[in-house]
């Protein structure tokens, strides 16, 4: 028997998604609960498989199945595909599994033809209606399984809208599209040599290959690498009976949320078209109203409209995002999915419907993506700045930007890829421009509305965006923008903010903002679920400060050479590296002093009553000396343009000693604690700043808790020689100074043969902490910069790596050292802290690996502290013994 690959509304329902796709089983959901949904039937993403499986051609036993099933959907509308006097249309739209917006293709009006246009205007006793459907499709057709552009078919509307004297597409007469239709038919036979098809069935079975198709086309291929969606599992095709917005002016069409998905407020947010059908609403070709005026044009229909909406969002449990339409008076819904939205939507919508009752704590937590938490740490303009505002249109996507406006999204993609910060400046996106708008600071369209592809896509990646803002002139031919007279060229500097729409001339001022009282709830809620600690790198009291602002519970990791760049100490850092003798070393040692003991004082006083990990100096010491060419330069410049003698002999033994210094692989090379073994001094100051500084605070009555970290052990020796250096220097201080200081000593496991060896390491240690930035290098064989540069996106092309392992964590080889170093650990040392200071620590996927391996703690940037706080409660909930 072959396999379903179709199911009728009726049949499916809302846990059918892998089979169904969320629109087709979202579709089933509101029929069976009797929302009113134009009839239809699913066709399944194993068909799509299949599709591929069987080298792109049809399915065989689908067309067998289709029959009876639109067999059903015209004994439900009474219509009949195909028939002359009163024919059935349809539309042909994809769904995935995981929501997709605007990136495969949709066909609406299907089953026109010359015949049938007839047919529909005399019983719809409306021509213009009839012959606006069929031009619509036929360019809708066109362009997605006729490959013939989309401009191409809008240029022919253009003219005919100027031939006529009109702006706008409701205006133009039936004569007009009798016209246009025949000019898009002319088009489709001159570009393609091929005729428009007029056979229904042909039509649908064109159309939902072109969908199949649509599945591996380059923005989808682009939207599902971005959002980590599977590429095997497959589009739905959704077949369902055509309602019609476009019948006059007692029909529309129309996208609402049931919350607001800029800020999360409880308020239906939404915008309508009358006489419109839905892609006038989505592509931003006419500028709609906004949903609360239907209610003063129809209020029967909004209060309907508004008693579904909550409905749905009762039922689903969530902000749902749906779209209708009104035909001759009557509403029906054509769609419903959980809502994009913001972080800050996101946020406020899970912890009001958790105060409201209707999800848990668990479940508030859980509907957060950690990653949109980088949203609400954008920058928005400084409330002091003096703005030049050249323009206002709709906030479509809140936060700001600056940069040099861009017309064309491949320019745009070049330019922001290699660096540069731009504003792409569109008249509306398409899905095409998904490129240029990933690689954009914030998008700026002068049509299209709060619903608009610009506006969906720029909030679910967080990037600020204005859209309608009607007063831009562009010019792509030219590449200006024109305002209020006023004409700028490519690479001007412009500002948008997507709160506000207004769009500024010039750069603004940015400042930080600040976390919500529902943000400040829902981490509060993330950190009673949460068993991982999470803690900060950081190297300065600002960082400290701002790691403890965003609920840091201490340093995981201080780098202190960080602290040695500073332009002050460089020549004393210098002299001490080039010193001859351990009394030349001991005095430069000596001037570094005072100047560690402030830095330690200003990080230990910014994080009291919290544990600092200090990290003796790691880099080899010649990232501290100047450029080995550069000086060779410097040499012969003064050489040769006579410079002095004594200056030239100099300069000629430092660069003897760079040359000296210089290391073929530094990164194995003598640095971290080899560097304290051969020079034991350098790691005996730093430790003895360390405890001065905590002496001092425990005085002036802080609370410290200095942790010394051991950089590149390799060998149990290494760590037990510099411990007790560590320890004597302690002990000497504490003594010196009359004052308690609870310490720990311990190391970064960086390399596989710490790992292995961690039994005997840990007999050394209070604490390790895992390095695994250079963890992944040693263990994978990888020079980080070298392989992110040259082969590694080729490796994640290819499926060799799934991902950068230096971004998400290398579970199966990094992730395996790791676990055996904590076996291994814990059996020498059963109360050894564990943790991760690594990149890592930051990303949900790998705080989710070191919840299950039972570290101790993540530390990561300030910045991305609430997201490890947030990452870290649901890697608890999901791995509930």
């Amino acid at each position: 028997m072959s396999k379903k690959f179709v199911y009728l509304f009726q049949e499916g329902q809302a846990n059918m998604k892998d089979l169904l796709g969320g629109k087709g089983a979202n579709l089933a959901e509101m029929t069976n609960i009797g929302l009113p949904v134009p009839p239809g039937f699913t066709i399944t993403t194993e068909a799509c498989n299949e599709y591929y499986a069987k080298g792109q051609v049809f399915p065989e036993g689908l067309w067998e199945q289709m029959d009876p099933a639109l067999g059903d959907v015209e004994q439900a509308t009474g219509k009949k595909f195909g028939d002359k006097n009163n024919p059935l249309l349809v539309s042909v739209r994809s769904g995935a599994k995981f929501s997709m917006p605007g990136m495969m293709d949709t066909i609406l009006n299907l089953g026109l033809n010359d015949e049938t246009v007839e047919g529909l205007a005399h019983s719809t006793q409306n021509e213009r209606f009839a012959y606006d459907s069929y031009r619509r499709f036929i360019q809708m057709f066109g362009d997605v399984v006729m490959e013939v552009e989309h401009h191409e078919f809008e240029n022919i509307l253009e003219n005919a809208k100027e031939k006529q004297g009109v702006n706008f597409d409701s205006e133009l007469t039936p004569e007009s599209l009798k016209n246009i239709v025949e000019e898009y038919k002319t088009l489709i036979q001159r570009r393609t040599g091929k005729p428009f098809p007029q056979d229904p069935l042909k039509q649908l079975e064109e159309a939902i290959l072109a969908v199949f198709r649509s599945w591996n086309n380059d923005r989808a291929i682009i939207y599902r690498k971005i959002n980590n969606i599977p590429d095997e599992i497959g589009t739905a095709v959704n077949v369902q009976s055509m309602v019609f917005g476009n019948m006059g002016n007692d029909s529309g069409t129309g996208v609402a949320f049931t919350r607001n998905p800029s800020t999360g407020e409880k308020a239906l947010y939404g915008e309508y078209l009358m006489n419109a059908q839905g892609e006038d609403v989505v592509a931003g070709i006419r500028t709609p109203q906004p949903i609360k005026t239907l209610e003063e044009e129809n209020k029967d229909i909004y209060d309907q409209f508004v008693d579904i909406s909550n409905r749905l969002e009762s039922h689903y449990r969530d902000m749902q995002d749906i779209e209708f339409t009104i035909e001759k008076g009557r509403l029906y819904i054509l769609q419903t999915r959980n809502g994009k939205r913001t972080a800050p939507a996101a946020i406020r919508v899970a912890v009001e419907l958790c105060r409201e009752g209707v999800i848990s704590k668990e479940e508030a937590i859980s509907r957060i993506e950690p990653g949109q938490l980088d949203q609400l740490l954008h920058r928005r303009m400084d409330d002091e700045a003096e703005l030049e505002v050249l323009a206002k249109g709709l906030p479509a996507s809140p936060g700001a930007a600056s940069g040099k406006i861009i017309f064309d999204a491949d320019e745009a993609a070049s330019l922001g890829n290699s660096g540069e910060k731009i504003i792409l400046v569109r008249m509306e996106t398409t899905p095409d421009d998904i490129h240029g708008i990933i690689a954009a600071q914030g998008i700026l369209t002068s049509r299209g509305g709060m619903t608009s592809h610009a506006a969906v896509v720029a909030r679910h990646m967080g990037k600020p965006c204005v859209c309608g803002c009607e007063a831009l002139r562009i010019d792509y031919s030219n590449k200006t923008v024109t305002i209020s007279g006023v004409t700028y060229r490519v690479g001007d500097l412009f500002s948008i903010d997507g709160a506000t729409g207004r769009v500024i001339k010039g750069e603004v001022p940015m400042i930080d903002p600040e976390l919500s009282p529902e943000f400040r709830e829902l981490l509060s809620w993330a950190d009673e679920i949460r068993s991982l600690g999470v803690l900060a790198n950081a190297d300065n009291p600002r960082d400290a400060s701002k790691a403890r602002e965003f609920g840091a519970q201490g340093i995981g990791l201080c780098r202190t050479e960080h602290m040695f760049m500073d332009p002050a100490r460089i020549p004393i850092v210098q002299d001490m590296i080039l010193a001859q003798s351990p009394i030349e070393r001991e005095d430069a040692l000596a001037k570094l002093l005072p100047m560690q003991e402030e830095d330690f004082y200003g990080i230990l006083k910014a994080m009291t009553g919290l544990p600092v990990t200090i990290r003796l100096l790691d880099p080899p010491l010649h990232e501290f000396l100047p450029n080995s060419e550069d000086l060779a330069v410097e040499i012969t410049k003064l050489k040769m343009q006579g410079g002095n003698e004594e200056e030239i002999r100099e300069k000629e033994e430092f660069l003897r000693a760079v040359r000296s210094l210089s290391e073929l692989n530094p990164m194995l090379g003598h640095r971290g604690c080899r560097l304290g073994i051969t020079f034991p001094e350098i790691y005996a100051m730093q430790a003895r700043a360390i405890f001065l500084a905590a002496a001092r605070l425990v005085k002036e009555g802080y609370e410290v808790y200095p942790e010394v970290m051991i950089p590149l052990v390799i060998h149990v020796k290494e760590l037990s020689d510099l411990r007790k250096i560590t320890e004597d220097i302690a002990q000497e201080v504490i003594e010196e100074q009359g004052v308690a200081i609870p310490y720990k000593i311990g190391t970064m496991i960086e390399v596989p043969r710490a790992a292995l060896t961690a039994d005997e390491v840990a007999s050394a240690a209070d604490f390790f902490s895992f390095g695994t930035n250079d963890l992944t290098q040693t263990t994978l064989g990888f020079s980080r910069d070298d392989a992110e540069g040259k082969f590694l996106p080729i490796y994640q092309d290819k499926n060799i790596l799934e991902h950068n392992p230096f971004a998400v964590l290398d579970r199966n080889g990094v992730g395996k050292l790791m676990k055996i170093a904590v076996e291994l650990g814990r059996s020498t040392n059963p109360d050894l802290k564990l943790g991760i200071c690594g990149e890592h620590g930051g990303e949900p996927s790998s705080i989710e690996f070191c919840h299950q391996i039972n570290l101790n703690y993540v530390s990561c940037s300030p910045f991305r502290v609430p997201i490890a706080r947030l990452a870290a409660a649901q890697a608890a909930i999901n791995n509930k013994n």
